[in-house]
């Protein structure tokens, strides 16, 4: 590639709304940005007093800028967010938390419908209440409802098999539908009033309570209408936690804060009038830019992504005034199809719920803070020690998990200074010759993990730390050495020690040192928080495997069987015992399965 020449490049440069890219000598995309004006804007970029550290860091590895023009300037934000998701430049404000929201979802399809916990794809046959903020919020939303309106939370396997009333029913938090407590009628009022509620229509709800109470009063049953009344109490106690109760208007609250480098959004969601709670995040800056800048960043990405279940409130309030307010309010209305405002100086109600995220983003801001610093005196702790003449910044970790050698899972972790990087996660299912051999697994999964990293010129860590003793680690350093990797990071393996007890494990290096650092000593507090982190990975995805291979069948690996010649097989049998242990005619007589595939049935299965 020649050299950029930012005064011919300016010269061509259109002046029009677009996106541009600036990339490096290799090709890779360093940073994208939009401009109403694209001459303009990149003008700025190539100034001969540039005050920003952060832009002059950027030019000077430019080695080509590529535009693109679009028709508006709220088309140009719509591509510029779309290639940001894509591309993850290293210079642009990055959003990184993107899983999709909790929802209560309950199962209308069913003459007693339940109620659940639900994050993914919607499925039908459901009801969704929500976005919730957190898993939290979801699950005391269904505390309530169960508390309140008694709807049954069990599985439909369970429902359908039970012979009499469950511990739900003996707390009053059920009214036992499948033992025929209740009437499909009266249970679907109980649903009704569930659903109410949770559509944020409370106060109907409490009318509706109300009149039945007094029914109950007047005609003399006062334990039915003591029942309501507590009923009514649990209610208002939960309207009572709200902040403001307009019953009505849904909106996103959206506060930025930053200091010391380090930046942190709260969006605080009301729905229905109702503040349904708030969650944070911690998008990736370089620590130059303002509050406002991050705030547009992070709004744009946020509710222009291709989210699962994404949010989409009519109305955005911010902390701070954005440049591009009026192109983000035509883009969010291209990409929603409605109309939506974004607004910042707000009164009242509005005002008052600005306030509230701007308090919960400077809490989260300082908790952040505390924790980094926290974590990186463990580091350097963690440099002591092992009297490293380089700095450690990042850590990974591997695990290996199985039962009995069944469905063995590797896990990688990885830790920098601000603690857990769980976007870098990684899950490896291994298949070593002889089943439970941990060696063996912890070998392919170090020398797949680094081959590849190798291949895509990856980060490397600065440390690899192995959860086990002298064995497991020689086993890894030899991975490495076959990798070239021996003198590019370190490597350690924690074992427990003699007694086993926590806070006397013991770290091995590969020139066979030794330490027993001691329960107080925080490099060994930072080894055991990243040390059972991989363990809980590791037993996650091993337990997701081992679940996943003992939902299926044996008979989905022959080939020519499919789900029809499936079902007909244990229909006929009654079993895959039975199946398994069927003569060549037996399976023959099954509809659809002619000779051959009988004796290629009894070959498989004994063979």
């Amino acid at each position: 590639m020649s050299e950029f020449d930012p005064k011919h490049f300016l010269d061509h440069c259109a002046r029009k709304p677009g996106v541009y890219r600036m990339l490096n000598a290799e090709g890779d995309v360093l940073y994208v940005g939009k401009a109403r004006n694209l001459k303009a804007r990149l003008s700025s970029y190539f100034q001969k007093n540039v005050a920003s550290v952060k832009t002059r860091a950027l030019v000077a590895r430019i080695a080509d800028v590529q535009t693109t023009v679009t028709g508006s300037e709220a088309e140009a934000l719509l591509l510029e967010q779309s290639l940001i998701k894509s591309l993850r430049p290293p210079y642009n404000i990055l959003l990184r938390d993107d899983k999709s929201y909790p929802y209560i979802r309950i199962t209308t399809s069913d003459t007693f419908p339940r109620i659940t916990f639900h994050r993914g794809t919607r499925r039908k046959g459901g009801h969704y209440f929500g976005p919730y903020p957190s898993g939290g919020a979801v699950r005391e939303a269904v505390s309530l409802v169960e508390k309140v309106f008694q709807v049954r939370n069990c599985s439909d396997s369970y429902f359908r098999n039970r012979t009499r009333p469950c511990l739900q029913h003996q707390i009053q938090r059920c009214t036992a539908p499948c033992v025929g407590l209740t009437s499909p009628e009266e249970y679907a009022q109980q649903v009704k009033l569930a659903m109410d509620f949770l559509d944020g229509r409370s106060r109907d709800v409490v009318e509706h309570l109300s009149l039945k109470m007094e029914e109950a009063s007047r005609n003399l049953a006062f334990e039915e209408a003591a029942v309501l009344r507590d009923k009514l109490a649990a209610i208002q106690a939960v309207q009572q936690k709200q902040y403001a109760e307009t019953g009505q208007g849904d909106l996103d609250v959206v506060a930025v804060e930053a200091r010391h480098g380090l930046a942190v959004v709260d969006v605080l969601m009301i729905r229905g009038g109702r503040i349904l709670g708030h969650r944070t995040f911690r998008p990736d800056t370089r620590g130059e830019e303002d509050l406002a800048e991050i705030l547009e960043a992070f709004v744009g990405q946020y509710y222009l992504g291709d989210r699962e279940d994404p949010v989409n409130p009519p109305e955005i309030l911010l902390s701070h005034e954005i440049a591009g307010a009026e192109p983000l309010e035509q883009a969010l209305a291209t990409h929603w199809g409605k109309k939506v405002r974004v607004a910042w100086r707000v009164r009242g109600d509005r005002a008052a719920w600005v306030t509230m995220a701007r308090t919960n983003a400077t809490q989260s801001l300082a908790t952040e803070l505390a924790a980094r610093e926290h974590m990186e005196k463990r580091f350097l702790a963690l440099e002591s020690l092992l009297e490293s003449d380089r700095p450690l910044r990042w850590i990974e970790c591997f695990d290996i998990s199985h039962t009995q050698g069944e469905k063995a899972v590797a896990s990688c972790v990885v830790f920098d200074q601000q603690g857990a990087r769980k976007p870098d996660y990684r899950y490896f299912n291994v298949n070593p010759e002889q089943a439970g051999d941990d060696y063996a697994a912890l070998e392919e999964a170090i020398r797949r993990r680094y081959q590849r990293v190798l291949n895509e010129e990856g980060r490397l860590p600065d440390l690899l730390l192995i959860d086990g003793g002298k064995g497991q680690l020689q086993r890894g350093w030899e991975v490495m050495g076959e990798l070239g990797l021996q003198g590019r990071m370190l490597a350690m393996g924690i074992g427990k020690g003699p007694s086993r007890r926590p806070g006397f494990e013991v770290l091995y290096l590969p020139d066979g040192r030794e330490f027993t650092p001691g329960p107080s000593h925080s490099a060994l507090h930072l080894l055991q928080q990243v040390r059972d982190e991989a363990h809980r990975f590791a037993l996650t995805g091993h337990r997701a495997r081992r679940g996943k291979a003992r939902k299926t069948s044996s008979l989905d690996e022959i080939p020519g069987i499919g789900p029809k010649r499936r079902k007909a097989l244990l229909t006929h049998f009654g079993g895959l015992k039975q199946l398994k242990n069927a003569s060549v005619a037996e399976l023959a007589r099954v509809p659809g399965i002619n000779a051959q595939m009988a004796q290629t049935l009894y070959d498989w299965f004994h063979n």
